[in-house]
């Protein structure tokens, strides 16, 4: 459906059906890159000029989600208008703090992989070994386990271990980015993601590992903090427009309905 139809339907804003298309493309996205965990992980967004957010309606798969079914919520994580599903309360109590804390971020998103919980469960975490990991460890912050995140005080600590950083290895749990658009966060998913498959593959073949000198590793990172900056050559979420390009290409249109 054309976004004008949809505006001329008098149900929602311009501005709130593109947040609805780009976050049902990153649901359906995350699905399509293996990274989905039944309905057990959540996306959000902040629809622009509103303090309502968008959030998957829980107990529906990634690939069913789209721009109509995702639910509004408030900052309490309260249904606004109608939805035929609820969501997710642990969910939305980690979103909803680094929303209100980070007005920068417009996109929280927060996965279950088996790389990422792999790293998340390991001592020492993201290892200095590769540049994927390397370019990143400047935008990356750790979270303690405190349990299935359903206490409200743990709010606090998730905003306070995420600072000003992209990204978050929450460990014993999993990760998590967020951006200043949905594509952002997803990029920053797919650069941790990628950084943790290589680590476990890595550890995984028995001989010992190279790790680049300190002074290397640090040059490597202060390169990542500048070249992923809003002003940098490789801007984070720049691949956007090609990554809806191939979600139609895979499998439609139909995350627009």
């Amino acid at each position: 459906m054309a976004v004008a139809e949809a505006i001329d339907s008098g149900s929602m804003s311009e501005a709130e059906w593109q947040a609805r298309c780009d976050l049902a493309a990153c649901y359906q996205l995350v699905d399509l890159y293996g990274w989905s965990d039944l309905s057990g992980t959540h996306i959000s967004a902040r629809i622009p000029g509103t303090e309502h957010f968008l959030i998957n309606p829980y107990g529906l798969l990634f690939d069913q989600i789209t721009a109509r079914n995702l639910v509004k919520v408030d900052q309490d994580g309260q249904i606004v208008g109608h939805s035929d599903w609820p969501v997710n309360p642990a969910g939305f109590l980690i979103h909803s703090c680094i929303h209100r804390a980070r007005p920068d971020v417009h996109c929280v998103l927060h996965t279950h992989t088996r790389a990422g919980n792999a790293i998340a469960m390991q001592k020492d975490g993201l290892l200095p070994i590769n540049q994927k990991a390397l370019i990143i460890t400047g935008w990356t912050a750790y979270h303690d386990y405190e349990g299935v995140v359903l206490d409200a005080a743990e709010q606090e600590s998730l905003v306070r271990d995420l600072g000003d950083n992209m990204i978050l290895i929450m460990r014993n749990h999993g990760l998590m980015t967020c951006g200043d658009s949905v594509g952002a966060a997803f990029v920053w998913m797919h650069r941790i993601e990628a950084a943790c498959r290589y680590q476990v593959d890595g550890l995984s073949g028995g001989v010992p590992l190279h790790y680049p000198s300190e002074a290397v590793q640090q040059k490597t990172i202060e390169q990542g903090r500048r070249i992923f900056a809003p002003n940098g050559h490789a801007r984070v979420g720049m691949e956007w427009p090609s990554l809806i390009t191939q979600l139609e290409r895979e499998r439609g249109t139909g995350y627009r309905s």
